[in-house]
C-alpha cells in the first residue's frame, strides 16, 4: 500500500473521531519532507492532458501542489491534526514560482500547517508547501482547507485569494463529466469521496460530486498560455462546481485577470496572475 493510500484510510478511520471547531485547537508543528526524487514521466503527462497543458516544457506551475500532496494527506490525517480531513474543502490558493522547474529536476517538499482561522462556514487551515532543487527553494504555496461545521460566526473569515476581478468576457466554454472527479483524482490521488460519485458526495452537504478545486485553478492556467515570467498566482475557490457542468472560462486580454463562471453566472472561481516587470 503506498503511503498516499494509506493515509487516505487512516484518514477515513479517524475522522469520526475528530471534532471541527474546538476552541483549544491547535495544529501540529511538524515539517513533513520527500527527499529529493526525479518526476515520473507517465503521471505527469497524464495530468498534463486531464488539466490541457503542453504536452512537454517546463512543469506545470500546479504540478508541485499535486506531488506534495501525499505530504500533504500524512499531515492532515496524523492524530495531532484537529480536524477531519474526509470532506475538507479546498478554498484558495497561492503559488509563487521562482523559476521554472524542469522535468528531470529531482524535487525535495516539504509541507506544514501554519494555522488555524475562523471561518463562517466552520474553520480553515493554511497549509504551506515548498519545493527545492539542490537546496534551492524554486517553488512555494500556500492553501487554505475549510471543515464546514455549525459556527455562531456569520462575518466572512480573511481571504487570502485575489480581490474581484471584475467582469472579464468568456473567452471558452468547457463541458464537464460527471466521472471527471475520479478521473482527476486517479491522476493526482486526490480521491476525497465529494469528487468521486453523489453518494460519497451527499454526506457532505453536496447533492451530486464537485470538481476538483486544484483541477479548476489548472485548467484555467493551462488555458491562460506561456507560464514564463509569472511572479505569482492566487486563486480562490468560490462556489463548487456540480458534476456534470457545463462551464465558462472568463479571462481579461493579458490573460492576468480570469475566472470561471456556471450557470446564470454563478462565480466558481475567481484568479489573478503577477508577472515579472
Amino acid at each position: 500500500m503506498t503511503s498516499l493510500s494509506a493515509s487516505l484510510v487512516r484518514g477515513a478511520l479517524t475522522s469520526p473521531f475528530k471534532r471541527a471547531g474546538r476552541p483549544d485547537a491547535t495544529v501540529p508543528t511538524d515539517r513533513l519532507t520527500r527527499p529529493a526524487a526525479p518526476v515520473a514521466p507517465r503521471p505527469l503527462a497524464a495530468y498534463r492532458k486531464i488539466c490541457g497543458f503542453a504536452e512537454s516544457g517546463p512543469l506545470p506551475l500546479t504540478y508541485p501542489h499535486v506531488l506534495a500532496f501525499p505530504l500533504t494527506m500524512r499531515l492532515m490525517t496524523a492524530h495531532a491534526f484537529p480536524l477531519p480531513v474526509l470532506g475538507l474543502v479546498h478554498t484558495w490558493i497561492e503559488i509563487t514560482p521562482l523559476r521554472a522547474v524542469r522535468p528531470a529536476e529531482p524535487l525535495e517538499l516539504s509541507v506544514r500547517a501554519e494555522g488555524l482561522t475562523p471561518h463562517r462556514r466552520g474553520t480553515e487551515v493554511t497549509m504551506a508547501t515548498e519545493a527545492r532543487v539542490d537546496g534551492e527553494l524554486v517553488w512555494e504555496s500556500r492553501s487554505g482547507y475549510l471543515s464546514r461545521h455549525a459556527t455562531t460566526d456569520t462575518a466572512a473569515s480573511p481571504r487570502s485569494g485575489p480581490d474581484a476581478v471584475g467582469d472579464p468576457p468568456a473567452v471558452a466554454e468547457w463541458r464537464l463529466p460527471g466521472d471527471l472527479g475520479r478521473r482527476y483524482g486517479a491522476v493526482s490521488g486526490d480521491r476525497n469521496p465529494i469528487h468521486l460519485h453523489p453518494l460519497t458526495a451527499r454526506p457532505f452537504g453536496f447533492p451530486r460530486a464537485i470538481a476538483h478545486g486544484m483541477w479548476t485553478a489548472a485548467r484555467c492556467l493551462a488555458e491562460a498560455g506561456d507560464p514564463a515570467g509569472i511572479r505569482s498566482v492566487r486563486a480562490e475557490f468560490r462556489a463548487p462546481v456540480l458534476l456534470p457542468a457545463t462551464v465558462t472560462y472568463a479571462a481579461d486580454a493579458t490573460g492576468d485577470a480570469f475566472a470561471l463562471r456556471g450557470a446564470e453566472g454563478r462565480v466558481h472561481l475567481v484568479g489573478a496572475v503577477t508577472r515579472n516587470v
